[in-house]
């Protein structure tokens, strides 16, 4: 139980490592918090410094996500990994380390995908960058790959094997990122949502 519940508390950790809080202050002396959105995530780093500093923020935010599901494995504890994803995820969206004021949840909800099912990963960033080179809209592409990792699972239980822990956390991870994005659904529908210019 004890070495359940540290891996919980680690993964949470893991997961409240606010990459885009450190690449902005220390790189380029900048709270991104204070900019645009005020979202830690990668969105806004993008939005904020740049290109560099968004790839960066984007990939450490995978990473987190990656590492935190590979946990249980990595130190032999019989736990489902995709727990210790979400606990990742919670810290991401939540992080004790930058007043619990985090990102939407999409890169690292896609680094757990990454660890534990990484074709379900592939069928989701083709799904980003084919809606983002349509629409433009970064928050919108991230909802419609959520909405694709829901249906490639539940598709993949009806043809082959059902994995109900995968579907309940993918549901899950993609209404959290529904909800997480809100208030940019309204901007869309406002037509004042921003585009990105680079695709």
């Amino acid at each position: 139980m004890i070495q359940f519940i540290a891996i919980l508390v680690l993964a949470y950790l893991l997961g409240s490592i606010p990459s885009g809080l450190i690449v902005g202050k220390v790189f380029y002396k900048t709270d991104i918090r204070e900019h645009g959105s005020g979202n830690l995530g990668g969105t806004n780093t993008f939005r904020t410094l740049g290109v560099k500093a968004g790839l960066a923020v984007t990939l450490a935010d995978i990473l987190k996500g990656t590492l935190a599901t590979a946990l249980p494995a990595l130190l032999a504890v019989d736990m489902h990994p995709l727990l210790a994803g979400v606990f990742a995820v919670i810290g991401h969206t939540y992080p004790i380390f930058a007043g619990f004021r985090g990102g939407k949840a999409v890169a690292t909800s896609g680094g757990v995908i990454l660890c534990y099912e990484p074709l379900l990963f592939i069928a989701l960033v083709l799904a980003f960058f084919i809606s983002l080179y349509i629409s433009k809209y970064v928050s919108l592409s991230s909802m419609i790959a959520g909405v694709v990792g829901v249906l490639y699972v539940l598709i993949d239980g009806i043809f082959h094997k059902w994995d109900f822990p995968l579907f309940i956390v993918i549901i899950l991870m993609a209404s959290f990122v529904i909800y997480r994005h809100r208030t940019n659904i309204k901007r869309i529908l406002n037509k004042t949502e921003p585009k990105i210019k680079w695709l």
